[in-house]
């Protein structure tokens, strides 16, 4: 964590980096552990202007939602057959136990997968891991292959996991719809 700290304080000063600092950890603040049902594995955030804001797939309520979340609501409309009329943020399902995760949980403006080498993966692992050895049963949904990767973590067979492809548009017609991963969870 020095290392990482020492890594995201130089790139906060040089480049433009999402979710603001003071949001990062966001996921985690607003579903602690002993409140977590489910968990909801991305890639890494938003990285458009405004969008991030420390929750995997959510954004802030005034900004417009982006392909992968319109997906994910048209899974939720296909499974449920009940229309979607919402903003693109998600704290409302953080609050109820949703957690929201990114295994990496920055990323340099207009470069996806910008922070995949420097470290975060070791600290999201460590949550996944302690999650994984929690008593109370859980749903662990693994959208896309960077989120599967999380798998060999999830050893307890008191939780379920739910594999896909990933909910963006150059995927989402390849394993996503139709998944019933909402009814499954």
């Amino acid at each position: 964590m020095k290392e990482l700290k020492k890594i995201l304080s130089e790139e906060y000063k040089t480049q433009t980096i999402y979710p603001p600092k003071a949001q990062i950890f966001s996921a985690l603040e607003l579903t602690p552990p002993q409140n977590v049902k489910v968990v909801i594995l991305g890639q890494d955030p938003y990285h458009g202007y405004g969008q991030a804001h420390g929750l995997a797939f959510s954004v802030n309520p005034d900004i417009k939602i982006p392909p992968s979340l319109r997906n994910i609501y048209k899974e939720l409309e296909l499974e449920y057959h009940v229309p979607v009329h919402r903003t693109g943020d998600l704290r409302d399902w953080a609050k109820q136990g949703v957690l929201l995760l990114n295994p990496i949980l920055t990323v340099r403006e207009h470069q996806p997968l910008s922070h995949q080498k420097i470290g975060w993966q070791l600290f999201t692992n460590e949550i996944l891991k302690a999650l994984n050895q929690m008593d109370q049963p859980m749903v662990f949904i693994l959208w896309g292959s960077k989120a599967r990767e999380a798998k060999k973590i999830l050893t307890n067979p008191a939780h379920l996991i739910i594999e896909s492809a990933h909910p963006s548009p150059l995927s989402a017609s390849r394993g996503f719809f139709g998944s019933n991963c909402f009814k499954r969870a």
